[in-house]
């Protein structure tokens, strides 16, 4: 009884409107609005692991679980146990449910780990020969199809030439006779062929009399000449008739031999609808799936951001105000909680959203919260919410509230077991039940009702898991003072605005704004002071404790969410360097695998090349000069894939407290906190966040290398520095004089020359036209011993001298 009350307060069955509408089949959405409350945990959790393997089902498969051809065969099933023929759309809507079922489980058994699902599957029988024997016999219209059997073909085709044949008579008739006729038209009476005849024309056309017009000018007559062929073709349509109720008869006989596994099959195809209505319904209200805590193991209650499941509705489908969502967060000693605040501020609210947020969890539903979810499992939901006054049954608001308590603590009574104990004050083992209650004690004198209140309490507290209790009295605000096993809450209220936030506040009671809002709202300011007198000022101080302590739970709010947006900052400052760090780690090892990807193939096509000239050197009597040939294409080779130096960083930049520097690894700029230590490290402050670096992995913003840390060295050792070379001195050995020679015999002579020389040689060329020190230069240029040549000194002839380096 105060399960049912229970569940039409919390307004369960609009609940299960909204998640019918989710439903694909008839049989889905009878079963959404006839929910069953499971009476187990396990249970619970087998629907949510259900609804799970759907929801991930469905963000997998493009179109999700398709119900198509799925239809409510119960009664036609019923109908073929007892022997009753069905009619020919009932045996097609058996095969399109025979077939969508089958397409149901491919989907399901082509999915890894659907395990729940494929579990709820493995007994599915979809019997396809069934379902090919129906189409065969059965066409879409729901007609016996002339393939049936052999005879029904014969009939049909019996029928087709009887009535081509009274066809063709008729219109031989209507030929002859018409001046006799209405219309130049066939038409049928029942099953008999007739043609419109002039009723003062009747006897032009004997025959039998089927219909009159309206006006009575028509008469629809068949001529006596058909009348024998229209006998016959009456005759073969109870023959055609007889055989296609044969049929129905066999397929209707096979379906009742299977008439169990049918009904399994919608059982199952049902539980899966129901399933994906769950999920669907889930997704639409942005739900997170449960996690059912013990608060014996001191799990706490976790429902952040927790929104009513019908508010939401109304928002999305009437044009509803948003919905402003509740924080309960309540630890496992807590065992009561004393909602209190101004009406129309969201206590009631709060009540019913949390006990539909228990039952969606029971039922396999997501609940409309903040991951994580976290709610133990209620073995009831019970509640006392709304006036229950009654004129006929002369029940006042108080009497009616007592009545469905006294209905509440029964059933806690009988979920206990408490009548086999000697005392009932004694707390029971493991309570399981959440319990409702909205403006407990109310309806009666303030005193007696605060003390009724207080007692029930205390004795929720011993006997449920789980009581909310909404209350106007100041005096169970002191029960968290009293027993830790209470708690406050407070719905919020601005007094500005004269409006409640809906905001729940929890560890403080809620303070009494009545004279505030009758002062605001134009009542005489002499009646509101003498109220005051009469509250006296322990009421007035109370309030003044509670208004200060929700101004500290406001700075602490605000300071909690600026230290919420620092961490979010630093979270995404920290993303960005991370990606930024792994980019360039990327892009170096992509650029290092590429230039060695190209310094491979430069040495494969160098050791090519080198090769050819080998082989040419090897081809025939090798000269000096093919040597000389062989040895400038070497350095050509050479200087052709030898990879340009790096340039040289700059040297001499130490970083001191407020530079600004450059972070090479990060690509960043950082300020510098200390001094380089010993070892070359240091602080740095890089966005909000610290770090210490060394002077290696930075530089200067204009890319100054940092000058290295000068550490002591040790005591300088006495070395013989090696003699140096003694000067070039020119001598006439060391002197070659080409002047007015071609350059082909001067190459020959400085070859000569060059092959007996040990250090310079000084080549007098003269200065002329240029030609002949051009051939010089080029000639020493690919020598392979001359290292390097210039121009001689002014004194030992300037630009008509060349000075070559034998090395």
């Amino acid at each position: 009884m105060i399960q049912s009350e229970t569940l039409e307060l919390l307004e369960w069955h609009r609940l299960c409107q909204h998640l019918s509408t989710f439903a694909a089949t008839k049989l889905g959405a009878i079963a959404s609005l006839r929910l069953q409350i499971p009476a187990s945990q396990a249970a619970s959790e087998d629907l949510l692991a259900q609804t799970q393997e759907v929801y991930q089902l469905e963000s997998r498969v493009t179109t999700g679980l398709s119900f198509d051809g799925v239809q409510d065969i119960g009664d036609s099933l019923e109908r073929a146990e007892l022997q009753g023929i069905l009619a020919g759309d009932e045996l097609l809507a058996i095969a399109t449910t025979l077939a969508g079922a089958r397409n149901l489980r491919r989907v399901i058994d082509n999915q890894e780990d659907l395990l729940i699902l494929k579990e709820i599957v493995a007994e599915l029988r979809t019997y396809p020969e069934l379902e090919q024997e129906i189409h065969r016999c059965i066409d879409e219209r729901g007609q016996v199809t002339d393939r049936a059997s052999v005879k029904i073909g014969e009939i049909r085709t019996e029928l087709r030439r009887l009535r081509s044949q009274i066809t063709q008579k008729l219109q031989n008739i209507l030929q002859v006779k018409s001046g006799a006729v209405q219309e130049q038209i066939i038409t049928q009476r029942g099953d008999r062929f007739v043609i419109p005849v002039k009723a003062p024309q009747k006897d032009a056309i004997p025959g039998i009399v089927h219909d009159t017009s309206t006006s009575g000018a028509t008469l629809y007559i068949e001529p006596n000449s058909i009348v024998p062929m229209g006998n016959q073709l009456r005759q073969t349509l109870r023959r055609e008739q007889a055989e296609e109720e044969a049929i129905r008869r066999a397929l209707t006989e096979q379906v009742a031999a299977v008439k169990p596994d049918l009904e399994r099959l919608l059982a199952i195809v049902t539980t899966l609808d129901l399933a994906t209505a769950r999920a669907r319904y889930s997704l639409w209200l942005q739900a997170n799936p449960p996690r059912f805590v013990d608060r014996e193991q001191q799990e706490i209650i976790t429902l952040r951001q927790l929104r009513h499941p019908l508010l939401v509705w109304q928002q999305q489908h009437e044009q509803g105000h948003a919905v402003i969502p509740v924080d309960l967060l309540i630890s496992p000693h807590i065992k009561v909680v004393t909602i209190t605040g101004p009406n129309t501020g969201g206590k009631t609210v709060t009540l019913k959203t949390l006990g539909l947020a228990a039952l969606m969890a029971k039922v396999g539903l997501f609940v409309p919260a903040r991951e994580p979810v976290e709610i133990p499992w209620f073995d009831q939901i019970l509640a006392d919410i709304g006036d229950e006054q009654s004129l006929q049954q002369s029940l006042s608001t108080f009497s009616g509230h007592i009545r469905r308590i006294s209905r509440i603590l029964n059933a806690l009574a009988l979920e206990t077991g408490e009548e086999a104990t000697d005392n009932p004050q004694s707390p029971i083992p493991n309570p399981q039940s959440l319990v409702l209650l909205d403006e407990v004690g109310a309806g009666t004198d303030p005193a007696e009702g605060s003390a009724l209140a207080i007692a029930l309490l205390q004795y929720l507290a011993d006997h449920a898991q789980l009581t909310i209790a909404t209350t106007h009295f100041g005096e169970l605000k002191a029960l968290k003072y009293e027993d830790a096993r209470f708690e406050n809450a407070s719905v919020e209220f601005n007094e500005t605005t004269l409006s409640p936030t809906y905001r729940l506040l929890w560890g403080i009671p809620g303070r009494s704004n009545a004279l505030a809002i009758a002062l605001r709202l134009g009542l005489k300011p002499e009646v509101v002071e003498q109220a005051k007198t009469q509250v006296g000022e322990a009421t007035d101080e109370v309030n003044q404790v509670i208004a200060g302590l929700e101004a500290q739970r406001r700075s602490q709010e605000t300071k909690a969410a600026e230290a919420q947006k620092l961490l979010q900052q630093a979270e995404r400052l920290y993303k960005e360097v991370s990606a930024k760090a792994a980019a360039l780690q990327e892009r170096e090892q992509s650029l290092r695998a590429s230039q060695e990807v190209a310094v491979q193939q430069a040495i494969t096509q160098a050791k090519g090349e080198i090769a050819k000239v080998i082989r040419r050197l090897q081809q025939g009597t090798a000269t000096a000069q093919d040597a000389q040939q062989a040895t400038s294409a070497i350095n050509q080779i050479a200087q052709k894939y030898q990879p340009a130096p790096p340039p040289k960083p700059k040297i001499g930049f130490m970083p001191k407290v407020g530079d600004r520097v450059r972070l090479s690894q990060f690509g960043q700029t950082a300020e510098v906190l200390t001094a380089p230590n010993d070892d070359g490290e240091f602080s740095v402050r890089f966005g909000i966040m610290k770090m210490t670096v060394k002077l290696q992995d930075i530089e200067s913003l204009d890319g100054q290398k940092p000058e290295p840390i000068a550490k002591p060295k040790p005591s300088p050792t006495t070395v013989t520095p090696p003699p140096q070379a003694a000067p070039a001195i020119r001598t006439s050995q060391n002197t070659v004089d080409i002047r007015g020679k071609r350059v082909a015999d001067a190459e020959i002579i400085l070859d000569k020359a060059i092959s007996e020389a040990q250090g310079q040689i000084w080549v007098i060329h003269g200065h002329g036209t240029g030609k002949l020190r051009q051939g010089v230069h080029t000639f020493l240029q690919q020598h392979p011993r001359v290292s390097r040549f210039e121009a001689a000194e002014q004194a030992d002839g300037g630009s008509g001298v060349t000075v070559a380096y034998i090395g």
